[in-house]
Protein backbone atom coordinates (compact mmCIF):
# COMPACT_ATOMS: atom_id res chain seq x y z
CA UNK A 1 0.00 0.00 0.00
CA UNK A 2 2.81 2.41 0.87
CA UNK A 3 4.59 1.66 -2.41
CA UNK A 4 1.36 2.29 -4.38
CA UNK A 5 0.81 5.59 -2.59
CA UNK A 6 4.33 6.70 -3.47
CA UNK A 7 3.89 5.81 -7.12
CA UNK A 8 0.62 7.75 -7.40
CA UNK A 9 1.83 10.85 -5.54
CA UNK A 10 1.96 14.08 -7.54
CA UNK A 11 3.52 17.18 -5.97
CA UNK A 12 1.09 20.06 -5.56
CA UNK A 13 1.65 23.10 -7.78
CA UNK A 14 2.38 25.27 -4.76
CA UNK A 15 5.10 22.81 -3.73
CA UNK A 16 6.91 23.24 -7.05
CA UNK A 17 9.69 25.83 -7.49
CA UNK A 18 8.40 29.15 -8.80
CA UNK A 19 10.20 28.55 -12.09
CA UNK A 20 8.06 25.44 -12.69
CA UNK A 21 4.64 26.86 -11.85
CA UNK A 22 2.52 27.62 -14.97
CA UNK A 23 1.13 30.96 -13.78
CA UNK A 24 4.52 32.31 -12.76
CA UNK A 25 6.11 31.09 -16.00
CA UNK A 26 3.39 32.84 -18.00
CA UNK A 27 3.78 36.03 -15.96
CA UNK A 28 7.54 36.30 -16.34
CA UNK A 29 8.24 34.62 -19.68
CA UNK A 30 4.99 34.95 -21.67
CA UNK A 31 2.33 32.44 -22.71
CA UNK A 32 4.35 31.31 -25.74
CA UNK A 33 6.87 29.37 -23.63
CA UNK A 34 4.23 27.24 -21.92
CA UNK A 35 3.25 23.79 -23.13
CA UNK A 36 -0.36 23.06 -24.04
CA UNK A 37 -0.73 21.11 -20.79
CA UNK A 38 0.52 24.09 -18.77
CA UNK A 39 -1.85 26.51 -20.50
CA UNK A 40 -4.75 24.14 -19.93
CA UNK A 41 -3.69 23.73 -16.29
CA UNK A 42 -4.06 27.48 -15.75
CA UNK A 43 -7.63 27.28 -17.05
CA UNK A 44 -8.45 24.24 -14.88
CA UNK A 45 -6.85 25.94 -11.83
CA UNK A 46 -6.80 22.93 -9.48
CA UNK A 47 -6.32 19.20 -9.55
CA UNK A 48 -8.31 16.68 -7.54
CA UNK A 49 -7.72 13.61 -5.40
CA UNK A 50 -4.00 14.18 -4.95
CA UNK A 51 -3.39 14.69 -8.68
CA UNK A 52 -1.92 18.09 -9.50
CA UNK A 53 -3.52 20.20 -12.18
CA UNK A 54 -0.72 19.76 -14.74
CA UNK A 55 -1.18 15.99 -14.61
CA UNK A 56 -4.94 16.45 -14.93
CA UNK A 57 -4.45 18.67 -18.00
CA UNK A 58 -2.01 16.18 -19.55
CA UNK A 59 -4.43 13.30 -18.96
CA UNK A 60 -7.31 15.31 -20.40
CA UNK A 61 -5.39 16.04 -23.61
CA UNK A 62 -4.28 12.40 -23.89
CA UNK A 63 -7.85 11.14 -23.49
CA UNK A 64 -9.15 13.25 -26.37
CA UNK A 65 -6.11 13.29 -28.65
CA UNK A 66 -5.08 16.91 -28.10
CA UNK A 67 -6.87 20.23 -28.43
CA UNK A 68 -8.60 19.26 -31.67
CA UNK A 69 -10.23 16.22 -30.10
CA UNK A 70 -11.03 18.16 -26.95
CA UNK A 71 -12.84 20.84 -28.93
CA UNK A 72 -14.94 18.19 -30.71
CA UNK A 73 -15.83 16.32 -27.52
CA UNK A 74 -19.32 16.69 -26.08
CA UNK A 75 -19.77 18.41 -22.73
CA UNK A 76 -20.83 15.17 -21.02
CA UNK A 77 -17.84 13.29 -22.41
CA UNK A 78 -15.49 15.71 -20.71
CA UNK A 79 -17.40 16.33 -17.49
CA UNK A 80 -17.61 12.62 -16.65
CA UNK A 81 -13.85 12.19 -16.89
CA UNK A 82 -12.19 11.67 -13.51
CA UNK A 83 -11.15 15.01 -12.01
CA UNK A 84 -13.31 17.18 -14.26
CA UNK A 85 -16.97 17.92 -13.55
CA UNK A 86 -19.28 20.57 -14.95
CA UNK A 87 -17.42 23.65 -13.69
CA UNK A 88 -14.03 22.66 -15.11
CA UNK A 89 -15.62 21.45 -18.35
CA UNK A 90 -17.40 24.78 -18.77
CA UNK A 91 -14.09 26.59 -18.26
CA UNK A 92 -12.38 24.49 -20.93
CA UNK A 93 -15.24 24.81 -23.43
CA UNK A 94 -15.38 28.58 -22.90
CA UNK A 95 -11.62 28.95 -23.45
CA UNK A 96 -11.74 26.88 -26.65
CA UNK A 97 -14.64 28.92 -27.98
CA UNK A 98 -12.81 32.18 -27.23
CA UNK A 99 -9.82 30.87 -29.17
CA UNK A 100 -12.05 29.90 -32.09
CA UNK A 101 -13.68 33.33 -32.15
CA UNK A 102 -10.32 35.07 -31.97
CA UNK A 103 -9.22 33.26 -35.12
CA UNK A 104 -12.15 34.67 -37.10
CA UNK A 105 -12.45 38.04 -35.34
CA UNK A 106 -11.11 41.49 -36.13
CA UNK A 107 -10.83 41.25 -39.93
CA UNK A 108 -9.70 44.89 -39.92
CA UNK A 109 -6.39 43.81 -38.41
CA UNK A 110 -5.48 42.00 -41.64
CA UNK A 111 -2.91 39.40 -40.50
CA UNK A 112 -0.07 38.93 -42.98
CA UNK A 113 0.74 35.56 -44.50
CA UNK A 114 4.46 34.88 -44.90
CA UNK A 115 4.51 31.09 -44.65
CA UNK A 116 2.21 28.03 -44.56
CA UNK A 117 2.51 28.15 -40.77
CA UNK A 118 0.77 31.54 -40.78
CA UNK A 119 -2.19 30.00 -42.60
CA UNK A 120 -2.27 27.11 -40.13
CA UNK A 121 -2.28 29.52 -37.20
CA UNK A 122 -5.26 31.32 -38.68
CA UNK A 123 -7.41 28.30 -39.48
CA UNK A 124 -6.16 25.22 -37.66
CA UNK A 125 -8.08 25.65 -34.41
CA UNK A 126 -11.43 26.10 -36.13
CA UNK A 127 -11.01 23.76 -39.10
CA UNK A 128 -9.36 21.08 -37.01
CA UNK A 129 -12.62 20.65 -35.11
CA UNK A 130 -14.81 20.21 -38.21
CA UNK A 131 -16.48 16.84 -38.73
CA UNK A 132 -16.82 17.14 -42.49
CA UNK A 133 -14.48 18.34 -45.18
CA UNK A 134 -14.57 22.02 -46.09
CA UNK A 135 -12.70 24.06 -48.64
CA UNK A 136 -11.91 27.66 -47.76
CA UNK A 137 -10.19 30.49 -49.56
CA UNK A 138 -8.05 33.22 -48.05
CA UNK A 139 -8.10 36.46 -50.04
CA UNK A 140 -4.86 38.44 -49.93
CA UNK A 141 -3.83 41.95 -50.94
CA UNK A 142 -0.54 42.89 -52.64
CA UNK A 143 1.27 42.71 -49.29
CA UNK A 144 -0.13 39.24 -48.54
CA UNK A 145 -2.42 40.60 -45.85
CA UNK A 146 -5.64 38.65 -45.35
CA UNK A 147 -8.67 40.56 -46.63
CA UNK A 148 -11.07 37.81 -45.65
CA UNK A 149 -11.82 34.09 -45.58
CA UNK A 150 -14.69 32.38 -47.35
CA UNK A 151 -16.03 28.83 -47.19
CA UNK A 152 -16.40 27.70 -50.79
CA UNK A 153 -17.57 24.17 -50.27
CA UNK A 154 -18.74 21.81 -47.53
CA UNK A 155 -18.45 18.19 -48.60
CA UNK A 156 -18.67 14.68 -47.28
CA UNK A 157 -16.25 13.10 -44.84
CA UNK A 158 -13.98 12.06 -47.67
CA UNK A 159 -14.27 14.51 -50.52
CA UNK A 160 -15.00 18.05 -51.56
CA UNK A 161 -15.71 19.26 -55.08
CA UNK A 162 -16.06 22.78 -56.37
CA UNK A 163 -16.50 24.80 -59.51
CA UNK A 164 -13.50 26.99 -60.30
CA UNK A 165 -15.77 29.93 -61.08
CA UNK A 166 -17.24 29.82 -57.57
CA UNK A 167 -13.80 30.06 -56.07
CA UNK A 168 -12.69 33.06 -58.12
CA UNK A 169 -15.98 34.98 -58.07
CA UNK A 170 -15.39 36.33 -54.57
CA UNK A 171 -11.70 36.92 -55.29
CA UNK A 172 -12.60 39.14 -58.26
CA UNK A 173 -15.27 40.94 -56.28
CA UNK A 174 -12.76 41.76 -53.56
CA UNK A 175 -10.15 42.79 -56.14
CA UNK A 176 -7.56 40.74 -54.29
CA UNK A 177 -4.02 40.10 -55.50
CA UNK A 178 -3.72 36.45 -54.48
CA UNK A 179 -5.62 33.57 -52.94
CA UNK A 180 -4.76 30.56 -50.80
CA UNK A 181 -6.97 27.47 -50.99
CA UNK A 182 -7.26 25.31 -47.87
CA UNK A 183 -9.10 22.12 -46.99
CA UNK A 184 -9.16 19.95 -43.90
CA UNK A 185 -8.94 16.24 -43.17
CA UNK A 186 -11.86 15.45 -40.80
CA UNK A 187 -10.15 12.23 -39.73
CA UNK A 188 -7.31 14.25 -38.25
CA UNK A 189 -4.86 12.20 -40.31
CA UNK A 190 -2.77 14.51 -42.56
CA UNK A 191 -1.14 11.70 -44.55
CA UNK A 192 -1.68 11.78 -48.34
CA UNK A 193 -5.08 10.71 -49.64
CA UNK A 194 -5.60 7.50 -51.67
CA UNK A 195 -4.04 7.61 -55.13
CA UNK A 196 -7.23 8.33 -57.11
CA UNK A 197 -8.34 11.17 -54.84
CA UNK A 198 -4.80 12.56 -54.76
CA UNK A 199 -4.80 12.66 -58.57
CA UNK A 200 -8.08 14.57 -58.46
CA UNK A 201 -6.61 17.07 -56.04
CA UNK A 202 -3.55 17.58 -58.24
CA UNK A 203 -5.73 18.04 -61.32
CA UNK A 204 -7.96 20.48 -59.45
CA UNK A 205 -4.93 22.48 -58.27
CA UNK A 206 -3.62 22.73 -61.84
CA UNK A 207 -7.03 23.90 -63.03
CA UNK A 208 -7.08 26.58 -60.32
CA UNK A 209 -3.62 27.75 -61.35
CA UNK A 210 -4.67 28.01 -64.99
CA UNK A 211 -7.79 29.93 -64.03
CA UNK A 212 -5.75 32.24 -61.79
Amino acid sequence: MEEKAILEYHPRIKDLPLSERPRERLKYYGAGVLSTSELLAIILRTGVGGENVINLATRLLANFGGLGGLSKAEFDQISTLKGMGEAKTAQVKAALELGRRLVSASPEEHPQVKSPADVANLLLLEMGALEQEEMRVLFLDVKSRVLGVSTIYMGSLHTAWLRVGELFREAVRRNCAAIIVVHNHPSGDPTPCPVMWRKCQVAMTRELCRAG
